[in-house]
């Protein structure tokens, strides 16, 4: 990676997108932001229903797993996610911290940002929980494939998913342009597979594609079997991991070439997909169904094809993890610039996508608690229990957010805002709540490593403010040091700039410099760097010097 790219990316002036084509930014987009939400196919099916609750695999309930998984993708992804928030972007950059940023900004002083910005932060704690899980959870769920090649690989899974996340994390400093160009084509084709092999079985049962997109199969199995079908939430939801990275991952991409891929390429094979799964089981004797549905995705493969495609596979959910990776990466960006969290090293891998970043300290640190989750839980249905909680309550935060901008910041009229907002909140409460039944079985986990993770963010932002208050507090006005200091320091050639937190007061550095040494250089520059919480800060805004007499200045540079 070279210095240029690593420091000339913050000059590039615009918001980044602008070099590479729609087309380009498309194929890159689902190598690294559809990886999570694209190998759901290998679990959600099987453990909605043979999970720790297991369902009949009959007619009715998989008519309605199918039903509920595409309403599911249609109201919280399309809808929810890409037709809706995707637009409340801070300036292209997407995220929790984002959203918060840009409601704090616009309603500053109101009585109630205070709560709203602690749900924000808390949902941000919330993904880098997810961001641990998926990437156990997806490379484990594919490594279990290769037991279909060869029984004995079965001993194996748990060291070749441990080597495979060591080379994952160890490649992320090329930056997500050059991972995005490596693993661009490979989803390209994992998509097209997932198709191929849905239509393979849909050809012999088309009939389920009206029943996959009657919605009032999903509400008759609701009817039959109500609270079955609330606790098969739990697990249906895994078909829709991955949408709160959409968002995250927005500052990388732009949302035009996110959304076009979802649409017009993404969603389509997935649910070709969950369909083919569908018409498999159903064209199987009772018997067969049984043993099938353990892992229908598997036993879907051609013996022809099985070992290339179980190869295909395992690459797809190593890719599966960039997206929540780049994800924590953008978020951490903005938990900085929004004073949450110390400052870290950031190396800009791109010089004209300025959201293309890499943050070793966050990449290592994932990765460790990345391979303590694969140790301990050993296998993907174990995991399976841990995995959906982050996710859906980071997605009713983003609602409780997005409803703040609809209404106060885009003046929506209540009589459009609200229908919209009960829709997603009936979706998210009902996500959620089947979820948190899993909170004995694993579903703990990411709870904690949230709580932790809120209780850092927010104890480092809460310390800062009060450092910064005493500060300002013992601080001396500069006019009054400059009055008394000019006339009684010596004054020596040359130019000394000192840096100042804020900029009001006399920098303690000054104060030491004169107290110790007694002398004062003929210049002295004042200079603070103000970090704001726009993505990016227009070249002619961003450096303000005033004379403030007696040879001294104050000079504020403003960064986004």
């Amino acid at each position: 990676m070279s210095g240029d790219a690593q420091t000339n990316t913050a000059h590039q002036g615009g918001h980044g997108h602008k070099k590479a084509s729609l087309l380009t930014l498309s194929i890159g987009a689902v190598g690294v932001v559809f990886g999570d939400i694209g190998t759901s196919p290998i679990y959600a099916f099987r453990e909605t229903f043979a999970g720790h609750h297991p369902i009949n695999p009959d007619p009715m309930h998989i008519m309605g797993v199918l039903s509920l998984v595409f309403w599911s993708m249609m109201l919280v992804v399309t809808f929810k996610y890409v037709f809706t928030i995707m637009k409340a972007d801070n300036k292209g950059q997407g995220g929790s911290l984002a959203l918060l940023a840009l409601i704090s900004r616009k309603t500053e002083g109101a009585a109630w940002t205070a709560p709203i910005v602690m749900l924000g932060v808390f949902a941000t704690a919330l993904f880098y929980g997810d961001s641990m899980i998926t990437p156990a959870m997806s490379v484990l769920s594919a490594t279990e494939g290769l037991a279909y090649v060869n029984p004995g690989f079965k001993q194996w899974v748990v060291p070749i998913a441990v080597a495979i996340l060591v080379g994952l994390f160890g490649i992320q400093s090329r930056g997500t342009a050059k991972v995005g160009q490596l693993f661009g084509p490979i989803m390209l084709l994992y998509f097209g597979v997932l198709a191929a092999l849905g239509v393979m079985y849909i050809i012999h049962m088309p009939s389920i594609i009206l029943h996959t997109l009657n919605p009032l199969n999903a509400l008759n199995f609701f009817m039959v079997d109500g609270f079955t079908a609330f606790v098969a939430l739990g697990a249906v939801v895994l078909a829709v991991t991955g949408a709160e990275a959409l968002y995250a991952d927005m500052g990388h991409f732009g949302r035009k070439p996110i959304s076009y891929s979802w649409l017009w390429f993404v969603l389509p094979a997935l649910m070709l997909n969950y369909m083919g799964q569908g018409a498999m089981i159903l064209s199987m004797a009772p018997v067969e169904a049984q043993v099938a549905i353990k892992d229908p995705f598997f036993m879907m493969l051609p013996d022809a094809a099985r070992i290339p495609i179980v190869f295909l596979v395992i690459l797809a959910t190593i890719i599966a993890s960039q997206a929540v990776i780049s994800g924590a990466f953008s978020l951490t960006q903005q938990a900085i610039q929004l004073g949450f969290m110390p400052r870290l090293r950031i190396l800009h891998t791109s010089v004209s996508e300025a959201g293309q970043i890499y943050i070793p300290a966050i990449n290592w640190a994932l990765m460790i608690m990345v391979l303590v989750l694969v140790l301990f839980f050993r296998s993907s249905s174990n995991l399976a229990a841990a995995y959906g909680i982050a996710v859906t309550g980071a997605m009713f935060i983003d609602t409780c957010l997005i409803s703040v901008v609809l209404i106060s910041l885009w003046k929506w009229p209540l009589w459009k805002s609200l229908p919209i907002l009960a829709v997603f909140f009936i979706v998210d409460i009902a996500y959620l709540g089947a979820n948190l039944l899993k909170v004995p079985q694993g579903g703990y986990f990411p709870l904690l490593i949230g709580l932790a993770i809120f209780t850092l963010l927010t104890t480092w932002s809460r310390g800062r403010q009060l450092m910064r208050e005493r500060m300002a507090e013992s601080s001396m006005p500069m006019e009054v040091f400059i009055k008394s200091a000019a006339s009684s320091a010596q004054r020596v050639p040359g130019t000394a700039i000192f840096m100042a937190s804020t900029s009001a007061g006399v920098p303690s550095a000054l104060l030491h410099n004169i107290k110790h040494n007694r002398i004062l250089h003929e210049r002295i520059i004042i200079l603070t760097v103000e970090i704001g919480d726009v993505p990016f800060v227009d070249e002619a805004n961003r450096a303000e010097c005033k004379s403030l007499g007696e040879g001294f200045y104050r000079v504020i540079l403003r960064y986004g």
